[in-house]
């Protein structure tokens, strides 16, 4: 059974930045492909990172590239998503998800095998 627990999240200014964290339990961690979504109120979930199991590939979502960074410790078995400068158009709720299998769909949330149960990044202006 695998299990992801975010945390990290919270009430922000625009201008901060937050570090989100994933811990995946259950199976081995560099096995999987992990990604992070986010869901704002009244929009789809969509895409914002994704990280090879290695580590040695990062994706971005062009809303968050350049402000944003990827990361993996496999060791510890977490996935972090660093964001800087946040807007207010940040707010929703992250989830991190993790996928079993490298495809080249990894922005297509209906291909990942597991989900976190999402921690609020709330941005205020």
């Amino acid at each position: 059974q695998v299990q992801l627990v975010e945390s990290g999240g919270g009430l922000v200014q625009a201008g901060d930045s937050v570090r989100l964290s994933c811990a995946l339990s259950g199976r081995t961690f560099s096995n999987y492909l992990m990604g992070w979504f986010r869901q704002a109120p009244g929009k789809e979930r969509e895409f914002v990172a994704a990280i090879s199991g290695s580590g040695g590939y990062v994706y971005y979502a062009d809303s968050v590239k350049g402000r944003s960074t990827i990361s993996r410790d496999n060791a510890r078995n977490t996935v972090y998503l660093q964001m800087n400068s946040l807007k207010p158009e940040d707010t929703a709720v992250y989830y991190c998800a993790a996928l079993t299998r490298w495809t080249s769909l990894y922005r297509d949330y209906s291909q990942y095998n597991y989900w976190g149960q999402g921690t609020q990044v709330t941005v205020s202006s």
